[in-house]
Order: C-alpha cells, then structure tokens, then sequence
C-alpha cells in the first residue's frame, strides 16, 4: 500500500525516531502500525519507542553568536528529568546541537539531527527532545547578542541595529545591547512595541477593567461618565503596554528609565541612530 506523509508522521510522534527510517518501517511492514514499531524497537530505537509518551521538560536553552555577531541561533533541548541535564554525556549532546544550530533556519531541523536525537535517546534512556529552535540574521547594520541564565532554564537573542558600521565595536553599543539581553531575561516582555499587541489581546483586557470599574460603582452605588470610563481605561491599558512591550519596560537596573529612554541616551552617546529590532526569550518547558 501506499504510505503518506501522514502514516510517517503518526509513527515518528510515536516513536521520535526519523523520518526517513520511519518510512522504510512503514513500507517493510505494508503500512502495519504496530508491525513498524516492532521493527524499529529491534533496531535500536526501543528505548525512543517507549519513551514517546514520557513528558519531557527538564533540559537546557544554549544559544550560538557568530563571531561577528552578524548570526545567531538559540535552541531548547528537553529531557524528562533534572537527573540527566546534569549529565555529561547530556551536556555535550546539547553543545553538538547548538554548535550545529547554525545550519538550520527556525523551526526547520533535518531528519539527520531527528536520527541524532534518536541514537541519544538509546544511550541515555530518557526522552530527548530537540523542542525549539530559532535562527537569525542581521538585517542591515546591526549585531545580535545572547544571553543564557540560570545554567541554561531562560535563553535570550536581542539584535540591535545602528546606522554606522563603527558603532558596533564601540564598548557603549556592546554594553548596550548585553544589557538589554539581561532585561529581557529579567523582565520576560511579550512583546517588541504596542503595535505587536493583537487587537483581540487589548480588547480582553479592556473588558477585563470595564468589570472592574462596572464592579466597583456598583459597590459605592454610582455611575461614572462614560468619558471618565474612557480615560480610566485609557490609563489602564497604557499601563498594561507598560508591562508587557520591551520598549515601555522600566530598565531592571534602573527601573525609574524605560527602555526607550535607555537607548536614546546611548544612541545620543554614541552619535548614531539606534533600533531594538526584535528579541527572542525562551523558558524552559514554556
């Protein structure tokens, strides 16, 4: 029988072993499920077949700059205990990947690392999963910088860009965008500027306050003008924004500065225009 791109894809989430060797499975057996699992279970990849099913949300974030910053990629290795992040034979797996993560654009891994994974699951014994990854290049005259917490639990990739090629060897710009990396660790923003925000996400929370204020004019007993609802809610959301657009955060290290104050004064600093293009934060297990 014919076997589709769906039947090996059934047979890969189940086992976690690749693509390719899940189809041979598939066409050695007529397309047989249970008969291919079989198959692949006498060929090494017992120990992925059984494990398909574990949770898998200990592991490790580990993020690669080229060394003229010009490229980076950042990927989320999962294991299912904490037990084997600590493992050596665990930790060089992971600095294989990231080393290799260069190679691959986001979200697109070949079936040569599925197989890779596969093989490590047999060693280790535990599930393995190669959950994320993301991979950038700088567009224009810019530089992307890393960040890695907590041993690996949050990763973080911010570019920077400026309108003069010298700025980027300059310990201002440097300093500047490490720092922003470390805010972004810190303070998790969801997004780059309000205009990222969905509509729907803002029209929730506005809800969300009107039942506020709806509540707490039915306890006092009044009605407030419609205009001063608006401009209560007004308030309300650009706090909101406050909190959850990187470039209207409070600076972790001086939290009195926002973000965009911070750059306008480096960019003043330095002489030269600068932009947060955009930023990535993954958490483990997130």
């Amino acid at each position: 029988m014919a076997i589709t791109a769906s039947m090996v894809k059934e047979l890969r989430d189940a086992t976690s072993v690749g693509m390719m060797e899940c189809k041979r499975a598939l066409e050695e057996t007529d397309g047989d499920f249970d008969a291919a699992v079989k198959i692949l279970r006498e060929r090494g990849a017992a120990v992925a077949a059984k494990r398909a099913s574990k949770e898998a949300k200990e592991g490790k974030i580990e993020a690669v700059v080229s060394a003229d910053a010009q490229s980076a990629a950042m990927i989320e290795v999962n294991c299912e205990t904490d037990f084997v992040t600590r493992n050596d034979d665990f930790q060089a797996f992971v600095e294989e990947m990231k080393t290799d993560a260069l190679n691959h654009e986001t979200g697109k891994m070949t079936d040569a690392v599925a197989d890779k994974v596969t093989e490590k699951i047999s060693s280790i014994g535990e599930k393995l999963q190669l959950r994320r990854n993301v991979k950038w290049d700088v567009e224009g005259t810019g530089a992307i910088t890393s960040y890695i917490h907590m041993g690996g639990k949050v990763g973080v990739l911010v570019e920077v860009g400026c309108g003069k090629p010298e700025t980027l060897e300059n310990p201002v710009f440097q300093e500047l965008s490490k720092d922003l990396t470390l805010h972004v660790a810190a303070a998790a923003p969801e997004y780059l500027v309000r205009e990222d925000v969905p509509a729907e996400t803002i029209e929730a929370e506005k809800d969300i306050f009107r039942k506020q204020l709806q509540t707490e004019d039915e306890e006092k007993g009044k009605t407030r003008p419609e205009e001063m609802i608006n401009n209560i809610l007004k308030g309300k959301i650009n706090k909101f924004f406050s909190q959850i657009c990187l470039v209207e955060q409070g600076f972790v290290k001086e939290d009195k500065v926002s973000i965009t104050d911070l750059v306008a004064a480096k960019a003043k600093e330095l002489d030269d225009t600068l932009t947060i293009r955009r930023f990535v934060r993954y958490q483990l297990g997130a």
